[in-house]
């Protein structure tokens, strides 16, 4: 059995694991990111690696080699983060730096949702000559494509569903992006603004929602509507095989997927209804992003 480091990088918050090349994960720590400087966002990462091997017997020389899962736009030939919206990493050279520390040769670096999806499409054994979907659900709102066995990438920013532009009915039926209005900021802001209160959570939303609380009910029909119609697109525009959902709104919240499906069949024509039996949940849920980042150790897409 061999074991790779998967290191998930988000602004809130770093993951670092030990994944075997099976995909299981055998450990996991946790740390605060530091988004406040480039530098200190990097101790960070290194800091999550160092408490992780505190943890368990495993040491450097047992390890395969890293792989890494960063937001935003990724150079994964030059192992560079390009662009983010919530991390200091502009043109920061990651794999570089990691391996100047820790001096692995295999270092993997990608997109976050990228490295989610790889190992959703692991666990779903799904067929190589097959299209995979992996939809996130959180604080934003993408989607990374898995075509005969191959990332599709376009020219570096394919997937990102959460700025298709969908029809707002809660304000006058203007367009506005899936990720303004169907995300957990979004659905937070959209609840403030119907119940007429400051204090309401994105979490509350939904508790009130399956308590059965009317006030909930045409929040969660506008956001369910929002994501049937970017999903929509999706559909048109691959014809999936298979869709998998993850990110924190859909994955804590499961009873959102049947409400989508029964929205997104009136929008399809019978010829495209065959996806409807093949959406689920996650089953690796907030692991995802780290397990799929180990896994890119040992199989490039």
């Amino acid at each position: 059995m061999k074991q790779a480091i998967g290191i998930d990088i988000g602004g809130t918050k770093i993951t670092a694991g030990i994944i075997t090349d099976s995909g299981k994960l055998l450990m996991r720590e946790d740390i605060e990111s530091d988004p406040s400087d480039r530098e200190k966002m990097f101790a960070r990462v290194l800091e999550a690696v160092e408490q992780l091997f505190k943890k368990t017997s495993f040491s450097l020389a047992d390890i395969e080699g890293i792989g890494v899962g960063v937001p935003g736009k990724v150079d994964c030939e030059n192992g560079i983060a390009i662009f983010q919206n919530n991390l200091p990493w502009d043109q920061f050279p990651v794999i570089a730096r990691l391996r100047e520390q820790f001096g692995f040769e295999r270092i993997s670096i990608d997109n976050d949702v990228y490295m989610a999806a790889f190992a959703e499409w692991k666990a779903a054994k799904e067929k190589r000559n097959e299209t995979f979907v992996y939809v996130t659900i959180s604080t934003g709102i993408s989607c990374s494509i898995i075509q005969n066995g191959s990332f599709f990438r376009g020219a570096g920013f394919a997937g990102e569903l959460g700025l298709i532009p969908v029809l707002f009915k809660a304000n006058n039926g203007e367009n506005r992006r899936l990720e303004n209005v169907a995300a957990g900021p979004a659905i937070k802001k959209l609840a403030k603004t119907e119940l007429q209160s400051d204090q309401i959570s994105t979490k509350e939303v939904f508790e009130g929602y399956i308590k059965g609380a009317c006030e909930f009910l045409p929040i969660i029909e506008e956001v369910t509507d929002n994501l049937a119609q970017g999903l929509y697109a999706i559909s048109c525009l691959l014809d999936p095989h298979k869709m998998v959902f993850g990110g924190s709104v859909i994955v804590n919240n499961p009873f959102l997927l049947k409400l989508i499906k029964e929205k997104l069949r009136s929008y399809l024509l019978p010829e495209q209804r065959h996806i409807l039996s093949q959406m689920s949940i996650s089953t690796l849920k907030q692991d995802n992003g780290v397990v799929g980042a180990g896994l890119r150790v040992f199989e490039r897409l």
